[in-house]
């Protein structure tokens, strides 16, 4: 018999083996059939994650709601539920793994993630636009989160998506494609052909994207190399492009929980075949994120400052007492 606990303390403590045959051979009185059975029995879902996180929040109207997705690369496991091919943002590439949208909420200091939703279309015919209506909704609905703005990249700036961000009464602020089309007296332009005054460079242009019932700002956002990213927003003050910038900075903390699970909790290392076993396993390693979380917060240490103190007690206690002496002369 296996816990819960046990589980992710063995996520957070295994240095790079995350199977149930390892887990097996370091727990006492546990077989790999009784570790496969654990993560095949059970549901750990999004729910468990909020129940443990909403104490957390300091929650606020001034508060951000952050949406991003990421791919668990499985691209050389062949039978595993829930894998399919899809693009990669970290391989800029089409890879065989396991979506998961991801839902975080932020003060603009600490953030933590507060719902997530498994990219399945073949299962439930959900598209990662409907993935991210329901959570969305459910913030708001459901949770009565306070935060008003919402943040996303280009690929959730749909129609459908700004215009519920509208209905909820809340902010986006998103980059959009250079394709997108913007209406004129004589037709529709691209955002590019806009003429880009001093004025507007520094404040934006009032625009109405094409099938938008509402006018949005539009910003042309020129990085330091000559990279340019177009970005809008619903917001009712009157913004600089400077302070579009900062707001939007803040998607860099999505990116960052993305890197810390895989990196920490060995999120994409699970091995199990069945949709439910994966489901269950990435379901613990948010649980081990948020256990790292809060150690990490309490020692004023970064998340890798914490795992890796684990590594360095064992290796200075075998520097002590080598567990395979040098006995050749040397």
């Amino acid at each position: 018999m296996i816990t819960k606990r046990q589980y992710i303390e063995y996520l957070l403590n295994t240095p790079v083996n995350y199977t149930c045959s390892n887990l097996a051979e370091h727990l006492e009185g546990v077989s790999h059939d009784a570790v496969s059975d654990f993560l095949q029995r059970g549901r750990m879902t999004a729910s468990r994650l909020w129940e443990l996180v909403e104490p957390l929040l300091k929650d606020s109207a001034a508060a951000y709601l952050i949406v991003d997705d990421s791919v668990q690369n499985k691209q050389y496991s062949e039978q595993i539920g829930l894998v399919q091919r899809q693009y990669s943002g970290a391989e800029h590439d089409l890879v065989r793994g396991i979506g998961i949208v991801n839902l975080v909420h932020s003060d603009g200091q600490e953030f933590y993630p507060i719902d997530y939703r498994i990219y399945a279309p073949k299962v439930d015919g959900h598209t990662k636009n409907d993935l991210f209506a329901e959570m969305l909704m459910a913030a708001k609905n459901q949770k009565g989160i306070k935060a008003r703005t919402v943040l996303f990249d280009s690929w959730y700036t749909s129609v459908d998506n700004l215009k519920l961000i509208a209905f909820l009464n809340m902010i986006f602020i998103a980059p959009i494609k250079d394709n997108r089309l913007v209406s004129k007296a004589e037709g529709y332009i691209h955002v590019q052909d806009i003429d880009w005054t001093p004025e507007r460079l520094t404040h934006g242009v009032s625009v109405k994207l094409k099938e938008l019932p509402f006018r949005v700002q539009l910003f042309k956002v020129v990085a330091t190399n000559g990279d340019i990213d177009w970005m809008i927003t619903n917001h009712p003050d009157s913004l600089t492009t400077q302070a579009i910038q900062d707001e939007n900075a803040l998607r860099w903390q999505i990116e960052q929980f993305h890197r810390e699970l895989k990196q920490l909790t060995g999120s994409e290392k699970c091995q199990c075949r069945k949709a439910r076993s994966q489901r269950n396993h990435l379901g613990y390693c948010y649980l081990a994120w948020l256990a790292l979380r809060l150690r990490a917060a309490e020692l004023h240490w970064t998340l890798y400052q914490v795992r890796q103190r684990i590594f360095d007690d064992f290796l200075a206690e075998a520097l002590r007492h080598p567990p395979i002496p040098v006995t050749l002369s040397v």
